[in-house]
């Protein structure tokens, strides 16, 4: 799994700063001359250098390693879903069209906003977040999604945009795909 490789990694992260304090306080006690200070300054200088590139190699390796598959679709292109689901924020109602789809079958969401950043989450029937996304004035938003199960899910916004926020709520229908 890419969670136990990251702690792994940060594991190892954390060994080697230890590694080097223990150095640094095993030599702490000692009097050097100017040769073995010189020396100390180099081998400072290189150990510095090494750990800086192998702290970018496990930042760039990380990265790419936990966000390659990211599942933001293109924002510029169409999804090619079979249903389309337009939802606009505004203070302080959704509007969504259509309300229902169907279960088993992606959905495109184009996200918007009519005056205000607002946060667009649905909660599955348990409880849980199963998407979110931003509503933003003047932009759309694109999310893919499929639901799995039929059910009425809940919309809420997710960013304080005003005083009527809290009820700021809608939902969808889910229902089971023709044929099912």
């Amino acid at each position: 799994m890419i969670q136990d490789a990251i702690w792994y990694i940060a594991l190892t992260g954390m060994g080697l700063v230890a590694v080097g304090f223990i150095y640094v306080i095993s030599q702490a006690g000692k009097s050097a001359d100017a040769a073995a200070t010189s020396k100390s300054a180099h081998t400072s200088n290189v150990l510095r250098r090494w750990l800086f590139g192998a702290l970018l190699v496990i930042f760039v390796t990380g990265s790419y390693a936990t966000l390659h598959r990211f599942p933001i679709p293109s924002q510029d292109a169409s999804l090619d879903a079979k249903q389309v689901v337009d939802v606009v924020g505004q203070q302080w109602s959704w509007a969504i069209n259509p309300a229902t789809v169907q279960a088993g079958t992606p959905v495109e969401f184009r996200i918007s906003s009519r005056d205000v950043n607002h946060g667009f989450a649905i909660y599955a029937p348990d409880g849980r977040i199963a998407i979110e996304a931003q509503a933003m004035p003047g932009f759309t938003n694109k999310l893919l999604y499929t639901f799995a199960a039929p059910g009425t899910y809940k919309v809420m916004c997710l960013e304080y945009c005003g005083l009527g926020h809290a009820p700021m709520t809608s939902q969808i229908q889910v229902v089971a795909a023709r044929g099912d």
